[in-house]
């Protein structure tokens, strides 16, 4: 049997009851758990108001619109992500700019923002890569001096923290995902989380197909071009069902990665950094290969011993649309593309046969 990357923390028995209330009540939208989730969410996050979608892909989309950015805007963002980072500046007719990152914790540093920025910059869309939000005051820093919007792409990053700050409630919007590669997965979904007042106004309009209610009137008023990118109530239950274990599934996950590092550090697997003032949720466990080795022969090799293994992330500079339309790959990002590998990670991981298979191939 395969040893997967991830296990999902949840199974049928923990939503059973739940799943038949909710069936037996019909609401399965806009509903009781719907909201029990935002106010669950909004507390774990230390902040002010948060908002479910479908989707981390559908935040990031919503949080551009509602900063309001689209044609002429540029919006720097790290390049070591999943495309989707890229693909929503794109979509919304802005231009992301690619920043290069730290080749130790794979995040952007502010100390390399300055180059990116223009009169046409809007917006810095932070990447908690791999749950590691390292550096990710710093940039919130620089963005207040130069009096842009944060974004934080916490789609890895829920129950992380930099200096005692949850992600969440650092950016001006962070955006998370309940994707089955994460430690809470709903099979899809995802979450805005917000401080400001203002934004949090404009979001309920725009994630409520842009309606506003009056009071003591039947028909809505649609003020807006909103969105559905709901979460449904079952989507909820099983959300709502995980929280409680977060704690506990980070300590897991944890203890897996330092075991790693203790099996894999002496034969020049380098660990991503996690800088001190960091709590990490560990959601994937990456190492840069040694040089003396090639990344892909060794996953393919794992693959064959029925072990699953991939790449850290992509350098968005270097995908094929991106680098025909903007010619400029970032070398830290893809150094890691090239470079590092994701390792199987979830309770009761059969981690020394993970190891022993590495050692095997080297």
């Amino acid at each position: 049997m395969m040893i997967r990357l991830i296990k999902p923390y949840i199974s049928l028995s923990d939503v059973e009851t739940t799943f038949a209330e909710i069936f037996q009540s019909g609401q399965f939208s806009k509903g009781n758990y719907i909201a029990q989730l935002e106010a669950a969410l909004a507390n774990l996050l230390n902040c002010q108001y948060t908002f479910t979608t479908s989707s981390a892909t559908t935040a990031l989309s919503t949080a551009l619109a509602v900063l309001g950015i689209g044609q002429g805007d540029e919006v720097i963002i790290a390049d070591f992500s999943f495309p989707a980072t890229a693909n929503v500046v794109e979509n919304c007719g802005a231009t992301p700019v690619f920043a290069d990152v730290d080749l130790h914790t794979y995040n952007l540093q502010s100390s390399d923002l300055e180059n990116k920025y223009t009169a046409r910059t809007k917006a810095v869309i932070f990447v908690s890569c791999f749950g590691n939000p390292s550096g990710l005051l710093d940039v919130k820093q620089w963005c207040q001096q130069h009096k842009l919007w944060l974004i934080e792409d916490a789609a890895c990053a829920i129950g992380s923290c930099e200096n005692n700050q949850p992600c969440g409630s650092i950016a001006d919007l962070s955006c998370f995902s309940f994707h089955p590669r994460k430690l809470i997965t709903a099979g899809e979904g995802g979450a805005i989380a917000t401080n400001h007042g203002a934004l949090a106004k404009q979001l309920s309009i725009l994630l409520n197909h842009g309606a506003c209610s009056h009071q003591n009137n039947i028909a809505l008023d649609f003020i807006a071009a909103g969105y559905n990118y709901r979460l449904s109530e079952l989507q909820a239950a099983m959300i709502l069902a995980q929280l409680p274990k977060l704690n506990d599934i980070i300590t897991q996950r944890n203890a897996i990665r330092d075991y790693y590092i203790g099996e894999l550090a002496s034969l020049g697997f380098i660990p991503q950094t996690v800088d001190s003032n960091v709590t990490f949720n560990c959601q994937s466990v990456v190492f840069q290969v040694p040089e003396t080795i090639s990344r892909d022969h060794l996953v393919f090799s794992l693959r064959e011993q029925q072990i699953e293994t991939t790449l850290g992330t992509y350098c968005l500079s270097a995908t094929t649309y991106y680098q025909h339309k903007y010619h400029s790959v970032q070398p830290n990002a893809e150094q890691l593309q090239n470079h590092t590998i994701t390792l199987p990670c979830f309770k009761d991981a059969p981690v020394d046969q993970v190891v022993d298979a590495i050692k095997w191939h080297l």
